[in-house]
């Protein structure tokens, strides 16, 4: 994909947020519940040095999958001013929404990191980019599984709906036989065009205003 959008004529920055691996285990949980919103400042920090690398930050676009679609969403609904689209594979547009419905064994698993339902709500509450959705700007484009065991469906439709009643650009693309991602070539060959025409589209009406 980094491939394919360099090709396209796009400068592509893959960074390690806190709360990636990489940097060894602090790092890592450097994001956990109420820091959550640091790895979202990080993506501002990002933003902020896009000039000095010769770039222009009125048409920079956010791209990421599960976790990465989380940030994706979190950055346009946060931080309205700073991104001009966003492209979200199988995203959590809200943390309580995702932790009620997805699988036992995931909800076990993400409460560690995220929070729980009982003891932290009101932050999951705030940490959830449903919750900013009226400071949100920017067209959206989404894929989703349908049949998604960690990252319901309904994170996706969720978020679409809410666009469409305030009549914000979203394009929302779903696949019956997938789960979480786009494991058949079919279905990528389908979506991730899309992708590409849609962020061109975008990009293309920031050139002309």
């Amino acid at each position: 994909m980094i491939q394919a959008l360099t090709l396209a004529g796009y400068t592509v920055l893959q960074p390690n947020v806190r709360g990636s691996a990489g940097y060894g285990k602090r790092w890592v949980s450097l994001d956990d519940v109420d820091k959550r919103l640091d790895s979202v400042a990080d993506l501002a920090a990002i933003h902020a040095w896009l000039p000095g690398a010769g770039l222009d930050p009125a048409r920079s676009a956010l791209w990421g999958g599960s976790y990465g679609g989380y940030m994706v969403l979190a950055g346009l609904t946060m931080q309205p001013d700073l991104w001009a689209a966003g492209v979200d594979i199988v995203g959590m547009s809200s943390l309580v929404t995702f932790l009620e419905n997805t699988s036992d064994y995931r909800r076990a698993y993400r409460e560690r990191e995220y929070g729980t339902l009982a003891d932290d709500h009101a932050f999951l509450v705030e940490a959830s980019p449903l919750t900013h959705l009226d400071n949100l700007k920017a067209p959206l484009f989404i894929i989703h599984g349908a049949n998604d065991p960690r990252v319901p469906l309904t994170e996706a439709e969720q978020i679409a709906a809410s666009m469409q009643e305030r009549r914000i650009r979203c394009e929302l693309k779903v696949y019956a036989d997938e789960g979480h991602g786009l494991a058949k070539r079919a279905n990528r060959l389908d979506a991730f065009p899309a992708a590409f025409d849609f962020l061109a589209s975008v990009m293309d009406a920031a050139t002309t205003e």
